[in-house]
């Protein structure tokens, strides 16, 4: 029985010590303690709320993190958190948002067939494809309002409050502060600060299983599998592509001369024509019109088969993910999903079998934390990982549970 004790009274001593203590006291500018404030480490399911006297405290597993402090009426904080210091105490204060949105706006809010059109593709880019996200609900999808620029084809989306999204493919009930969502043309981004937690006390079998599967072949998956330079062995193919424009298809210009040809006989139009020899020009813009599906680039691979040390440096100790050009990277012990190759494939029987991704650096090498994150906008991601997007996410707590 000693022994036993011996042993638990170790595994509970080296836990303690695997851990980051955090303490303080949220206030704003006359020094007043802010009661409920919001206080969490960015992506996590760890956080709180502060006590009369607005203090708090968290435990985390050792590493480096965002806490976040908002609190309704005030400027959202972030506060970068590492590990040199395991109990840490801060005071944080919060200054009054001055620039909250302006309220005509949003009283201008009409809930019509626009507004709902817009949700629509905002949910498909901002939630994923997949079948895990379509099991995830926006519960306060009126909070949301949006904006497109024709002149720039910009598409933005703002929200009055945190979103709150129940995922029910991965028992999380997320709370997301949208920061920003751009979108133009084919690119996506966005940004926010993200709190989970789990929809219910006990975490079911189920949802364990999903969260496994959600994690493989994840990019968080693939960073970390990099950071252990084992990418191979947890089952990613890495390879490097360059993009040529697409010759088949025509320009952005000659696609908007040729919709300006055909608006102002749209409904007379007989868009299954067959057409061998263009000879007027209506034949022309629809000639060019049913090419404009064609993509505008084409992937030409330049290195098969990259191994980590080609694409992985070192400042400081710091790990960073440093390439030029493009990355393909496959994952190929899972299948894609039917709505993948549904929306993405045109042709089923070309389906890998595998999950492809590409992934480019926008502003150059980019720092990875211990948990297997970029920073936002570092990064340009298309396919797989892509199509998944919120659906899919994990909190970067999350440690995969095998076997």
């Amino acid at each position: 029985m000693k022994k036993g004790l011996v042993i638990l009274l170790l595994f509970y001593t080296a836990l303690s010590f695997s851990q980051l203590t955090i303490k303080g006291k949220v206030h704003n500018n006359i020094h007043e303690p802010l009661e409920g404030a919001s206080v969490y480490f960015n992506n996590t399911t760890v956080g709180t709320i502060t006590n009369s006297k607005g203090e708090f405290e968290l435990k985390i597993q050792e590493g480096n993190y965002n806490l976040i402090v908002s609190y309704i009426g005030y400027k959202t904080k972030k506060i970068l958190i590492n590990s040199e210091n395991k109990h840490q105490k801060i005071t944080i204060q919060l200054q009054e948002d001055t620039n909250l949105l302006n309220e005509v706006v949003i009283k201008d809010i009409v809930y019509d067939y626009k507004w709902k059109r817009d949700l629509f593709f905002f949910k498909r880019a901002f939630l994923g494809r997949s079948a895990a996200s379509k099991k995830c609900k926006i519960v306060n999808e009126k909070d949301l309002y949006f904006s497109f620029d024709e002149t720039t084809n910009i598409f933005h989306a703002y929200a009055k409050k945190s979103l709150i999204i129940k995922n029910k493919e991965l028992g999380y009930l997320i709370t997301y502060d949208l920061v920003d969502f751009v979108k133009q043309d084919d690119k996506i981004f966005f940004s926010g600060y993200v709190q989970f937690k789990d929809l219910r006390k006990n975490v079911s079998k189920k949802w364990r299983q999903n969260r496994l599967k959600a994690f493989n072949g994840s990019r968080m998956h693939f960073l970390r599998s990099l950071l252990q330079n084992k990418t191979e062995e947890e089952g990613f193919i890495i390879h490097r592509f360059s993009k040529i424009v697409n010759p088949e298809r025509p320009s952005d210009e000659q696609i908007e001369l040729a919709r300006k040809t055909l608006k102002p006989i749209y409904a007379k139009v007989d868009f299954d024509k067959i057409i061998l020899q263009p000879k007027t020009k209506i034949d022309s813009a629809l000639v060019t019109i049913r090419k404009f599906s064609l993509p505008k680039y084409l992937d030409y691979f330049t290195e098969k088969n990259i191994s980590d040390k080609h694409i992985l440096s070192y400042e400081e100790n710091i790990p960073y993910l440093d390439f030029k050009g493009y990355l393909n990277v496959v994952y190929k012990y899972e299948p894609e999903e039917y709505n993948y190759i549904k929306f993405n494939i045109k042709a089923p029987e070309k389906a890998l079998g595998m999950q492809p991704s590409k992934i480019a650096l926008i502003k150059g090498k980019t720092a990875i934390n211990s948990h297997g994150i970029v920073a936002p906008k570092s990064m340009l991601t298309e396919g797989y990982w892509a199509f998944e997007s919120i659906g899919a996410m994990l909190p970067l707590n999350y440690k995969p549970l095998k076997n």
